[in-house]
């Protein structure tokens, strides 16, 4: 039997079951470490269910989208889960987001449910709002958990498209499931290893092969609500981890300190999310005799291409498809854009069954990355054909806030660009046409701040007369 056939007959068995068989049989294992405590499996267990059950006495129900607020503290995570186990939809939200990107997807995927710390924001909204650390107050019993089917959805999670607007990525169960298993496999991963993530939960990197994954295979999840180098390292040596999962902004960060031999320690340190330069690839290998392990992946696939844990961990290449993965690449010395099938892709688009096709066709995804093969066989991403600013891991459409420039007072025209950063990866600039007058940068600066996330936000407003375009007044960005 192939290994495509082995993993789908494995994921047969959805995660919220696995989540549940690994608490009642590791019953004194630790499976949480967050907020300074250790979680066990029956105490994750019981909160979790307790979630929800308070989200089903506000009528919640199977299939209903509930919005969560993806805080990296324990009520926040048992809600999570709760979601998925009684067979809701989770709907992530960044923690940084502005009130106008939250509406707008609010707006689009009509929550049942908001579950969200702190005070309450003045939204548009039918749905009943809750914070997480009240769900499971006074709950009487849980009702049916764990009974999800393949094709059920259980994730809806939103990034922005080459239009500006925000598209709900759906993945169903089965997609969830299929995805453990490949990295199970490609990563040696077991219940034995501890994983420390300081990723954030919003993005299926630290949602889905972070934290979904660790609860599925039976280890245990160090878990940071932020980054700092210094605790990082820190938490690497005290807490005894095994593995860490980082963007290039961390390692960076974490390369520019004094303790970065202590990951030597580690079994293994796998980035993503955006390329790893050599050099730093290079430095780490040097100060820790460890090689990172680069992989590749995005929202719409998760994670599908891997470096090899036993063998060569090239630099500068993403290695090779991931169990039940499968890859449409260009013959060896030419270039084209990565198609990829497999299990663990996603459905479509909310309700966007035009941009669903565009990308999503006979099971094959369109990534809109440029790729070569290299002479064994190991997979190099040359470009985007897309114009997409990664920084610090996190996607920036160029449109989105283009958009928003737009619609400030005083913007007549504007043009977003990626400009290299050693720290970031890509920053975003903005280049601006006024209506009249002189500019107030610091004004147009803090407007931007209740408008867009801290990562989307312009490092820098140039002011310029024209905007390069062609006959047909399309933008050349390249120019800029």
């Amino acid at each position: 039997m192939s290994s495509a056939a082995v993993l789908l007959d494995r994921s047969a068995t959805m995660l919220p079951k696995r989540w549940r068989d690994h608490f009642e049989l590791h019953a004194t294992r630790t499976v949480l470490d967050v907020d300074g405590r250790q979680v066990s499996g029956p105490e994750l267990d019981h909160l979790s269910g307790a979630s929800a059950s308070g989200l089903r006495s506000l009528g919640v129900g199977p299939g209903d989208r509930v919005l969560w607020q993806a805080d990296a503290n324990l009520s926040a995570i048992a809600a999570a889960i709760g979601i998925l186990r009684m067979g809701a939809v989770l709907v992530p939200a960044a923690t940084v987001q502005s009130d106008l990107e939250r509406q707008t997807i609010i707006d689009d995927v009509d929550p049942a449910a908001i579950v969200a710390g702190g005070s309450s924001r003045a939204l548009r909204t039918n749905a009943v709002s809750v914070d997480p650390a009240a769900l499971g107050e006074g709950s009487q019993g849980v009702g049916t958990l764990d009974v999800t089917s393949p094709d059920d959805l259980a994730l809806i999670v939103y990034t922005s498209g080459t239009t500006g607007q925000p598209k709900g990525v759906m993945h169903t169960h089965q997609s969830l499931a299929a995805q453990v298993d490949a990295l199970t496999v490609a990563w040696g991963w077991s219940i034995d290893d501890r994983l420390l993530s300081a990723l954030p939960l919003f993005h299926v990197h630290g949602l889905v092969v972070a934290l979904f994954a660790s609860l599925a295979v039976g280890s245990t999840l160090i878990l940071e609500s932020t980054f700092e180098p210094e605790r990082f390292v820190t938490r690497a040596s005290d807490a005894r981890a095994s593995m860490t999962f980082c963007v290039p902004t961390m390692l960076h960060r974490l390369a520019g300190g004094t303790r970065l031999d202590v990951l030597a320690g580690l079994r293994v340190i796998v980035s993503g999310s955006s390329a790893l330069s050599v050099a730093l690839s290079d430095l780490i290998a040097e100060r820790t005799g460890m090689r990172v392990l680069e992989r590749y992946g995005m929202t719409e696939t998760l994670l599908s291409v891997s470096n090899p844990l036993e063998g060569e961990r090239r630099p500068g290449t993403v290695g090779f498809a991931l169990p039940g993965v499968v890859l449409d690449v260009p013959a060896y010395g030419s270039e084209a854009e990565l198609r990829v099938s497999g299990p663990s892709t996603f459905s479509g688009y909310w309700n966007r069954p035009a941009a669903t096709n565009e990308v999503l066709s006979d099971g094959w995804v369109a990534t809109g990355d440029i790729v070569r093969v290299d002479a064994d066989g190991y997979l190099v991403v040359c470009g985007r054909s897309k114009e997409l600013i990664i920084s610090g891991g996190l996607n920036v459409y160029p449109t989105e806030i283009e958009e928003v420039l737009c619609r400030m007072s005083g913007v007549a025209d504007a043009a977003v660009v990626g400009r290299p950063s050693d720290e970031w990866g890509e920053v975003a600039v903005a280049y601006v046409i006024l209506d009249s007058g002189a500019a107030d940068l610091d004004a147009m600066k803090e407007d931007l701040a209740g408008l867009l996330s801290p990562y989307k936000r312009p490092r820098e407003i140039i002011i310029v007369d024209e905007l390069p375009r062609n006959a047909l007044g399309k933008l050349q960005r390249h120019l800029l």
